[in-house]
């Protein structure tokens, strides 16, 4: 589930990155136009499918980054020993884009044009789909992307793009506020506290949560955006314990969620309740940097439940373990489903054929493990998220009530240990 802006999206978030980064895609994509892998029917080849990718393995984002390149290596091993896709053992291209958005335009240049990759999956955060997808749109490749639901991924036109997650950005916030719509007007939160990084995914959350609190009446007492490189938290910490909000919902990543819990754990303030986008999904990563005490009540909304009756979910989980000897985190899992719903699309039309799968794509649902997925006509998915809450160190989905793993909720969230 990532990425985050300034108000209004991620056009107007590091314009100057942004607007060199659009000039480099468009240089590089003029000279790639028309250069497209090789159309390819089922059994025509024994040779490796090969898919590219780009994944931030080092920089900002490479903890999930990094979790997206294992689901995408699960799904590979589990596909291969079946017979691989088309008939073809599948091979993964994987290369470092360090977190980087022109070395993001620069790494699917290369695997396109001059790798020639048959297919293409996405990166993480919408920072770096962002442009990535621009590269995959002007050589006519489809591009699934398992972490990058920002607006302004989808006001461009595109046809080519396919987010595989259940909702774009400003819908996650949509089940907590429902969560809180159904308590008692009592236990409802009267003050909220909404920081954020700035990133194009985490922002549009934290800014859909607190309008929609606001028109339930829950005064907003802090609202700040703060950098993506912020490494120090005790600021932010200072001014939330001064002024004691019921809520605190943060727009986090990963390590800015880690750091803004500790820092309030040395304040001594703990909110009643905690939303945090994000970060709370990065599994054991999560508890062992927060404490696993610590996280007991946090909130956070999910596209993916571990224990899930959907396609392949119980060997994904039974394969994340046996590799990694911990519980997936959601990064892995969208990863993976991103994986499926491409080859979905290949076996479906029985060729590589940029348009046939993009045509199918746009008509028709995929089940995946994070549950049928479908697209608008600008590839914006369908469907809601989950809310999920840390409970007893472990992750329980406590909303919508049809889906609820749990009937219990942990609220007020306990102080911290």
């Amino acid at each position: 589930m990532r990425g985050k802006p300034i108000e209004g999206g991620l056009m107007t978030a590091q314009p100057a990155r942004l607007s060199l980064t659009i000039a480099m895609v468009a240089a590089l994509a003029l000279t790639a136009c028309g250069q497209r892998p090789s159309q390819t029917r089922a059994g025509e080849t024994a040779a490796p499918l090969v898919i590219g990718v780009s994944l931030p393995l080092t920089g900002d984002f490479a903890q999930p980054g990094s979790e997206a390149k294992r689901g995408y290596e699960i799904w590979r091993d589990m596909v291969n020993p079946a017979g691989g896709v088309l008939g073809r053992q599948v091979e993964l291209k994987i290369v470092d884009d360090a977190s980087n958005q022109d070395t993001v335009v620069a790494d699917y240049t290369k695997l396109i044009t001059q790798d020639k990759v048959d297919l293409v999956l996405g990166t993480f955060s919408s920072l770096l789909n962002y442009p990535a997808s621009a590269v995959a749109e002007k050589n006519r490749m489809v591009f699934v992307e398992p972490a990058g639901g920002a607006p302004d991924m989808f006001t461009r036109g595109f046809q080519y793009l396919f987010f595989a997650q259940p909702a774009t950005a400003p819908r996650q916030a949509d089940v907590f506020v429902n969560w809180v719509k159904s308590l008692p007007e009592g236990e409802r939160p009267k003050t909220a506290a909404y920081p954020s990084q700035d990133d194009p995914f985490a922002l549009p959350v934290i800014e859909s949560m607190r309008q929609q609190l606001e028109a339930l009446g829950v005064k907003t007492v802090y609202n700040e955006v703060y950098p993506a490189d912020t490494t120090n938290f005790q600021s932010v910490a200072s001014t939330l314990a001064s002024k004691k909000p019921d809520l605190v919902a943060q727009g986090a990543v990963f390590e800015d969620g880690v750091g803004l819990v500790r820092s309030l754990k040395q304040l001594g303030f703990s909110p009643e309740m905690l939303f945090q986008t994000s970060a709370p999904s990065n599994s054991s990563q999560y508890s062992e940097g927060v404490g696993e005490a610590n996280t007991e009540g946090v909130f956070y909304t999910v596209s993916w439940n571990e224990k899930a009756d959907t396609p392949l979910n119980a060997e994904f989980v039974a394969a994340y373990r046996k590799a990694y000897d911990a519980p997936p985190a959601e990064d892995a899992a969208d990863a993976f489903a991103a994986a499926q719903v491409l080859q979905a699309a290949v076996q479906a039309v029985g060729v590589v054929d940029q348009d046939k799968i993009k045509d199918w794509l746009h008509a028709n649902t995929v089940q995946t493990l994070l549950g049928p997925l479908s697209w608008k006509d600008n590839g914006e998915p369908e469907g809601s998220f989950l809310l999920a809450q840390w409970q007893g160190g472990k992750v329980e989905v406590v909303g919508p009530p049809e889906l609820a793993t749990t009937k219990t909720v942990v609220n007020p969230k306990p102080g911290w240990e």
